[in-house]
């Protein structure tokens, strides 16, 4: 089984603010740090990270080469990631005093994919290799559709959620990863079983994996469902949490662990990115999260 991340990379402008502005407010930062992102780049690199070989395939401008530097070192094949006449894509960052975040996203290269393209990566996988992709890339309807066609196991975190959504046929996803505002947005729901039940009823072959931020996680499919609570830490920035926790659950299917477990390890490296500034960066090795599981006593 082969993974690939066909998806999105950003450069990430972070503003470090006592408090998201306010309409209307002009707030001066009290620090800026450009690092690498994007919702493609950090999934793959949370998934290298846990020591499994994931290949990226995405768009760049000239601009973004830089995002590409020590890729490999994480166990990211970025071979497919192809650069374009068009800047890279943009993401303002701001982050606040209490480590929430908002962002605000230029697409850039990331909505310059083809047909062509992604037929080209798509050719190089097969069935019961995993896709794993999100909305901040065009095209969505047409990778979903190729890969169901190829009988690939199709993950989808539909963010940012908006009418591109809406043209895909979601029944085909495998697993959803979706956090309170997704999963409110695509149900009509805003309770968290609520949301739960309305994606079973929707999709009723299909995982939901819905985080919570600071109240936990949720799993659900049509066998079981499983609540994970947070690993209590030191919250500097929220950006990479749920990147991290997608690639860390990612690995744990793939790998054919249990649920409970697989939920488990992702939250603690998802306590571990939110203790850190940034995004990629953040992202903690399986190392570093073996031993934040012996250090908060969890049995393996």
């Amino acid at each position: 089984m082969r993974i690939l991340c066909l998806g999105s990379l950003n450069m990430d402008y972070i503003y470090r603010v006592s408090h998201i502005v306010q309409p209307g407010e002009t707030l001066t930062s009290e620090k800026l740090d450009v690092l690498s992102g994007g919702k493609g780049l950090n999934q793959a690199i949370a998934m290298g990270r846990t020591g499994m070989n994931v290949c990226l395939a995405g768009r760049i401008g000239a601009d973004g080469q830089w995002l590409l530097d020590g890729l490999e070192t994480y166990g990211v094949d970025a071979s497919r990631v192809q650069t374009v006449d068009v800047s890279t894509g943009k993401a303002m960052i701001q982050v606040a005093a209490d480590g929430q975040n908002c962002i605000l996203l230029y697409p850039g290269a990331n909505r310059q994919m083809t047909e062509a393209f992604i037929d080209g990566v798509l050719d190089e996988f097969g069935e019961g290799d995993m896709l794993v992709l999100q909305n901040e890339v065009n095209l969505l309807d047409y990778m979903i559709d190729r890969a169901y066609e190829k009988k690939m196991r199709i993950i989808l975190n539909p963010s940012p959620f908006d009418a591109h959504i809406e043209k895909c046929a979601l029944e085909k996803v495998s697993y959803f990863f979706v956090n309170e505002t997704e999963g409110q947005q695509m149900t009509g729901e805003s309770a968290p079983e609520a949301i739960l039940d309305t994606m079973a009823e929707r999709y009723p072959e299909s995982g939901v994996i819905l985080t919570l931020g600071g109240d936990g996680s949720w799993y659900s499919d049509r066998n079981c469902r499983v609540f994970q609570d947070i690993v209590k830490t030191e919250v500097v920035d929220t950006t990479g949490a749920g990147d991290t926790f997608s690639g860390y659950f990612i690995q744990g299917i793939a790998s054919g662990r249990d649920i409970k477990e697989t939920m488990e390890t992702a939250a603690l490296a998802a306590s571990i990115t939110v203790s850190r500034v940034g995004a990629a960066h953040a992202i903690p090795s399986m190392d570093e999260v073996a031993a934040m599981r012996k250090k908060k006593g969890f049995e393996k």
